[in-house]
């Protein structure tokens, strides 16, 4: 967690609290050591957010702090709902958990009318048919491909052979059904796919390939004419 992200969360951690709240407490949520909360809460204080209190007390925010409300259209709303949900889909647990947080910071943020669409809304995500579960944590994934660091996989084909790869790894392609990770294969010098669900094994190394990735991602879809929604 960033550190901006963490002095947000501080922010709506005190202004839920109906009682005092301990730096233990805070760093516990937070998955942080009480020191990193003692520094932050300094940040805070010097930003001219009304926090009181003291280590060892607890924290309380003074009443009638709030954040600036977003504002958003009803469809600009239903679009982060629907998107939020489709997460869920995609079979991996980090940016699923990820989407439940951004989901509470936007309705924190919300006027109370906004806040009950994204809370209460009608719109659903059905996973009928959704991706099928991986051996392998799609979080060591998305690392990888945002350090710009190789991979190391363990693979099986469709005919369940077993094989062993170094990669350059560039983008994920979700499906309805199934994830593909885009690579630059060693064994093949060229561009592959594989199916995340037939991964067995999948560990980051030492090997780079800094200032590499974007080439790659744009000869990747020029290859595959593949372009993105926005």
């Amino acid at each position: 967690m960033g550190r901006s992200s963490r002095l947000f969360d501080i922010i709506q951690i005190l202004r839920r609290a109906t009682a005092p709240v301990t730096a233990r407490a805070i760093a516990d949520a937070l998955e942080v050591s009480k020191r990193t909360i003692y520094r932050d809460v300094i940040t805070l204080q010097a930003m001219r957010v009304p926090i009181e209190g003291e280590a060892g007390v607890g924290y309380v925010m003074q009443a009638g702090f709030d954040l600036p409300p977003l504002m958003f259209t009803a469809d600009e709303i239903e679009a982060i709902v629907v998107g939020l949900s489709l997460l869920g889909r995609t079979g991996d647990a980090d940016l699923l958990a990820a989407a439940s947080r951004v989901s509470r910071k936007i309705a924190d943020v919300l006027p109370d009318a906004a806040d009950s669409r994204i809370e209460g809304s009608p719109l659903h995500v059905s996973h009928w048919n959704e991706v099928p579960p991986a051996m392998v944590e799609y979080r060591v994934i998305r690392q990888a491909i945002r350090e710009e660091r190789k991979l190391h996989l363990h693979y099986q084909d469709a005919e369940a052979r077993s094989t062993e790869r170094t990669v350059r790894p560039i983008a994920l392609v979700y499906y309805v059904d199934n994830v593909l990770l885009a690579a630059w294969c060693e064994m093949r010098d060229d561009f592959r796919h594989f199916r995340v669900d037939r991964m067995t094994a999948c560990q980051l190394i030492d090997s780079v390939f800094k200032g590499e990735s974007d080439l790659l991602r744009t000869k990747w879809r020029e290859r595959h004419e593949l372009f993105s929604a926005f």
